[in-house]
């Protein structure tokens, strides 16, 4: 009697099925990708507002009372809610760079309400998106392809992501930290300053590729 012919069956998939999975993980891969895109540029215009509107306000502040913001000697008569005068002498230094917030945030100039302290808070001092505290002061700290004298400036404050602020710099000044108005800074914010081996190389490229997530920079007016 003839024995069934039983054929066997092969176990795997067709070259039918393998590239349609390649094309799926192309596509999500390409999905995540993107998506990390339109995050990094949101991040970056994000913080670009911030840095342009706290500058509009300086100037806008100057503009109005003939004095700087945090050094006005007038400020408690002249603007209602200020509650610390600075010394007149046409900079912003030490404690009036706290000063500085309670004179623009009560004059108008900039959205929320901080109230001078010698101690800096939340509720003195503005934070960037990543949660460190701004500044606005007349120092020498930001790099300089020489050495840095003191100038006013605005710190973007530190734990920001070198890929962040080499974007910003690309789209605001001329891509490099050792030159132009925006340049590394080490400002800590009363946290763990930025090293600038880790932000930018000796010629002022910054690192962006790195992965390195605490970094700052200056704006030089």
């Amino acid at each position: 009697m003839p024995q069934p012919n039983f054929q066997r069956r092969q176990s795997g998939f067709t070259l039918i099925e393998i590239a349609i999975v390649l094309v799926i993980i192309g596509l999500l891969l390409g999905g995540i990708l993107k998506g990390q895109e339109l995050i990094t540029s949101a991040r970056v215009r994000n913080i670009i507002a911030q840095l342009d509107g706290t500058k509009a306000a300086f100037f806008g502040f100057q503009d109005r009372y003939r004095a700087l913001p945090g050094d006005f000697t007038a400020a408690t008569t002249q603007i209602t809610g200020a509650t610390q005068d600075g010394n007149g002498d046409g900079q912003i230094l030490g404690a009036e760079a706290i000063a500085v917030w309670d004179h623009l945030s009560h004059a108008g100039f900039i959205n929320g309400t901080y109230v001078f302290n010698a101690a800096e808070s939340a509720a003195t001092t503005p934070n960037n998106p990543y949660g460190a505290r701004l500044q606005l002061i007349n120092d020498a700290v930001y790099a300089d392809a020489a050495a840095p004298t003191a100038r006013t400036n605005l710190k973007t404050g530190p734990q920001i992501p070198v890929n962040i602020l080499a974007e910003i710099d690309r789209k605001i000044d001329d891509g490099n930290a050792l030159r132009g108005t925006m340049r590394f800074s080490a400002y800590a914010a009363g946290g763990v300053a930025p090293v600038a081996a880790n932000c930018h190389d000796a010629a002022g490229e910054w690192l962006a590729g790195n992965g390195q997530t605490n970094c700052g920079a200056a704006i030089l007016f």
